[in-house]
């Protein structure tokens, strides 16, 4: 009978401990339940390395999370949509970019900032946007000497 409850046990805590990492996982993954904000979305030439639960920062500081990332057939632009927390007014000529965290770190998506009075409301569409910059094509310009097509 000890050796049935010791069983009993450790199949708890490995449960428990299983529960406690996929919680973990979602809520780093940026699809935790919670959360709340205002939709915004944005067209990129090219959206490379962004994906659902990439950051979306704003001076640096985590304001949001891209929920969405699909092909426009008509365009081939890739149409964005990411929240933008709730209180984090986004005036209406603000720019969206592809940025990336370094030479070995992921791409995120920065809003800056425009001068606007105004501020976008949910729903609304980024127009001013810059895609992602290939680290590839800016190497391969620079090996052949700016004679890149």
């Amino acid at each position: 009978m000890a050796e049935n409850s010791t069983e009993v046990l450790v199949g708890g805590a490995v449960l428990a401990l299983a529960i406690g990492f996929g919680i973990y996982a979602a809520q780093v993954a940026g699809i935790s339940g919670g959360g709340a904000g205002y939709p915004l979305t944005a067209s990129f030439r090219s959206a490379e390395g962004i994906q659902v639960g990439t950051d979306v920062r704003l001076a640096g500081v985590k304001v949001g999370s891209v929920t969405g990332v699909d092909l426009d057939t008509e365009t081939y632009r890739a149409v964005t949509t990411f929240t933008v927390q709730d209180g984090v007014q986004v005036p209406d000529d603000s720019a969206v970019l592809v940025s990336s965290e370094g030479l070995l770190g992921g791409n995120f998506i920065e809003i800056s900032p425009g001068g606007s009075p105004f501020y976008l409301a949910p729903g609304d569409e980024v127009v001013d946007t810059q895609g992602a910059v290939s680290l590839i094509s800016l190497l391969l310009k620079y090996v052949s000497g700016g004679s890149g097509q």
